[in-house]
């Protein structure tokens, strides 16, 4: 009995010391209130042809890094310096597109949260972090998560992704009707997310899909999502596929725009969808892993099997920068009889993540990019 007693008299003592040790962590590592410091990170501004009052693109290729999602008033600050930037160039109006990267919103999964998550060196303590925060909510949905899913990856979407879609609507949907442009705000992860009468409501639980919105200039959201069909294997740990017959096409003030999610624009499914609908124009926001890894030799493609048209032989021979010129839109976008097109990638330091990939310009049938910078671009591609 006596030894019963000091266990349990020594287990009390831990358990109040730990309650202790979370109680003054929390009141020391608070999230960052109010508009943070941001440094749009500018390294050029690049015009592509010339203006036939037919329209333009705008190219937002952003530098972020993770203090930029401390809340969404940092984060709306940071987006829109690019935004007035764009304006002072005169080179937004009426029939102007703007085009932001891949996973600019998801991102939003770390907004809030202990400032602790935006000094990390390392993704990986970030997210633990994160995780601390949320202990009870953590546990709930990594006990649920799909066995075939990556439980952490899959359950950080998940518990924050009411707020998440709330917020990305909000501040897309500002930036948008601020600047009355037509504006493809990226992409971002959410579960199972639909319209409901003009709102982006999602399902946590259900299963985790990549989704682009697109926002009128008075601020509303043009029916319907975009989702990413042809998901990386990277991804398919976490993500489900969309479907390539509900790739949609959007009336805008310049034409017919698809917008094909990265790696969906490597595949002819993808364009033979969008060519049925009649596309003109096409947006295609990327993110591309990896320090450097453009100038690296071409692993092939990931997640999918190769079309029948791809040459084996290209693969360890070309670098990915150039497999992106040749079977991407470069090579592909002619058949579906797309006049012009922009692919943006998401750049910055994410942590240790990495990033990677130059902005590439589709007119007159050919495919350039903008030679690679350390650092943010404006490319304003007249159509």
């Amino acid at each position: 009995m006596k030894k019963r007693a000091v266990f349990l008299a020594a287990l009390i003592g831990i358990t109040a010391a730990a309650t202790l040790g979370y109680a003054l962590w929390r009141c020391t590592d608070r999230p960052l209130t109010g508009v943070q410091p941001v440094n749009t990170g500018f390294a050029a501004y690049d015009v592509i042809g010339a203006d036939g009052e037919r329209g333009n693109f705008v190219a937002v290729q952003p530098w972020m890094t993770p203090g930029d999602y401390a809340n969404t008033e940092t984060l709306f600050a940071k987006l829109d310096g690019y935004f007035a930037a764009a304006k002072a160039k005169g080179w937004l109006n009426a029939k102007t597109i703007v085009v932001l990267p891949e996973y600019i919103g998801s991102w939003l999964a770390a907004a809030d949260e202990p400032a602790s998550v935006y000094s990390a060196a390392h993704a990986g303590p970030a997210m633990a972090t994160l995780a601390l925060t949320h202990p009870l909510a953590f546990l709930r949905w990594y006990l649920s998560a799909p066995a075939e899913a990556d439980k952490t990856e899959w359950t950080l979407f998940t518990l924050k992704a009411e707020v998440m879609a709330r917020d990305y609507q909000s501040l897309f949907s500002a930036l948008a009707k601020k600047y009355a442009v037509t504006l493809v705000a990226g992409s971002i992860v959410l579960p199972q997310p639909h319209l409901e009468k003009g709102r982006i409501v999602v399902t946590p639980g259900g299963s985790l899909y990549n989704v682009s919105a697109l926002f009128a200039p008075d601020g509303t959201i043009a029916g319907p999502l975009v989702f990413k069909a042809y998901p990386i294997a990277e991804e398919q740990a976490f993500l489900a596929a969309g479907k390539v017959s509900d790739i949609p096409v959007f009336d805008t003030p310049d034409g017919k725009l698809a917008v094909l999610i990265c790696a969906d624009s490597w595949y002819p499914p993808s364009y033979q969808r969008i060519a049925q609908l009649g596309a003109q124009l096409l947006a295609i926001p990327s993110y591309s892993t990896v320090d450097d890894s453009w100038a690296a030799p071409w692993a092939g493609y990931d997640g999918q099997p190769a079309p029948a048209d791809v040459n084996r032989h290209d693969i360890g021979r070309i670098t990915l920068g150039e497999a992106w010129l040749k079977y991407s839109m470069g090579g592909r976008a002619g058949a579906a009889k797309i006049q012009t097109g922009i692919n943006v990638f998401l750049r910055g330091k994410l942590w240790d993540l990495g990033t990677d990939g130059d902005t590439i310009s589709y007119r007159d049938g050919k495919a350039s990019h903008v030679a690679g910078r350390h650092g943010a671009i404006l490319i304003n591609q007249w159509l």
